[in-house]
Formats: C-alpha cells, sequence, structure tokens
C-alpha cells in the first residue's frame, strides 16, 4: 500500500511499524531536500511541496526549515504562510483554510501517546486530526495539539499551547490556550495607517 491507513481516534501500533517508517522515511528526504535549497528558489520549493503536499495553491510559502511526518496528510488553502521552523506532525489530518499565517517556531501535531506506561512501551499512539480555519494567524513559538479545531478569524497569540477548539472571531492566548476577548471592528484602527505624506522618522 502506497498510504498506509491511519486510524482515527483509537490506539494503533504506531511506533515500530514498518509501513508507517517506510512513509516516514520519504517524507523526511523531501523535507530536506526542501530545506537544502536556496529560501528564494520558488520553482524548486514549488515542486517539492507538489509533491509532498495532499493539497496546496501555487502561493503556499513554507520558509525553510519545515519538517513534517507524512506531508501528505497537510493540505492549505489559498495564501497559506508559515515562516522559519514549523514542524507538523500529520498522523492524522491537518488542515488550513485561505489566509493562514503561521509565525516563527509553531508546531502542529496530532500524534497522542497513552499515559498506560506498558501501551506505551508497546508503540501504541493515537492520531486526531487538526482543523484551522480562514484568516487565522498564529504568533510566534505556538503548539496546537491533537484533535483542535480552530475558527475562521482568530489569533492565537505568542507562546500558546492550544489543547481545546478556540472558537472564530477571537483573540486567545495563553498555557492552556483561552480566549481573551472578540475580535471587533475597533480593531481596525489599533494601528495608524501608514501616509507617506506626512510620516517622520523617529
Amino acid at each position: 500500500m502506497d498510504k498506509p491507513l491511519i486510524p482515527i481516534d483509537c490506539l494503533f501500533q504506531g511506533c515500530y511499524n514498518p509501513e508507517y517508517e517506510a512513509q516516514i522515511v520519504k517524507a523526511k528526504d523531501k523535507c530536506w531536500r526542501y530545506n537544502a535549497l536556496s529560501p528564494n528558489d520558488r520553482e524548486g520549493q514549488l515542486a517539492i511541496l507538489r509533491d509532498l503536499l495532499g493539497r496546496m495553491d501555487d502561493d503556499t510559502a513554507f520558509v525553510p526549515p519545515f519538517w513534517c511526518d507524512y506531508g501528505y496528510n497537510i493540505t492549505v488553502g489559498a495564501k497559506f504562510y508559515a515562516n522559519h521552523n514549523t514542524i507538523m506532525q500529520d498522523g492524522a489530518g491537518i488542515s488550513f483554510g485561505d489566509n493562514v499565517f503561521i509565525a516563527p517556531n509553531c508546531t502542529f501535531t496530532t500524534a497522542e501517546h497513552p499515559t498506560d506506561p506498558d501501551q506505551r512501551k508497546a508503540g501504541l499512539e493515537i492520531a486526531k486530526p487538526i482543523k484551522v480555519g480562514n484568516n487565522v494567524w498564529f504568533g510566534v513559538g505556538c503548539t496546537v495539539l491533537a484533535g483542535v479545531t480552530i475558527g475562521d478569524n482568530t489569533v492565537i497569540g505568542s507562546g500558546s499551547v492550544v489543547t481545546r477548539d478556540i472558537p472564530s472571531g477571537v483573540v486567545a492566548v495563553g498555557v492552556p490556550c483561552r480566549v481573551v476577548r472578540k475580535i471587533s471592528d475597533e480593531d481596525k484602527h489599533r494601528y495608524p495607517m501608514f501616509d507617506p505624506e506626512t510620516y517622520r522618522r523617529p
């Protein structure tokens, strides 16, 4: 089987499994080749990403280094941008909507290991999908854990560890990540708009 089935939301033999390990080896080789390219080689980057990811557009951008486990379980919408050192452990699906921005040093992991030490020692694990909506921004150093869904138009603050679902249209931050406030029309006026006619350098 070219792409072995990974069960969702139930324990399975994730470790010490030759089928999965062979797929991970393929993905890591593609990531290594991607990261070895010039960061300005867009043609070369897109060729590798098309072979690696499950779905993407031509404006997809992962600033190297980028690492994932399988690749084909990752789908991204239009104008997706992930900054340096994004890591995606995609045993289950990781899906992103349009206009998603990811700051440096963010991790998305669908994998969980059992609390029971005997099950963990035996190499059992569980995979839960991550779903991210449209127009979501992740600040520097976020970690999104297995099974989380994040709604449209939401901001996840820097350093957050997202352990549960986050609704649409909010700012959420913290460890664990919690909703701080809703995004409102006032946010459109939070920063002054640049006007070259009146701007004076500090």
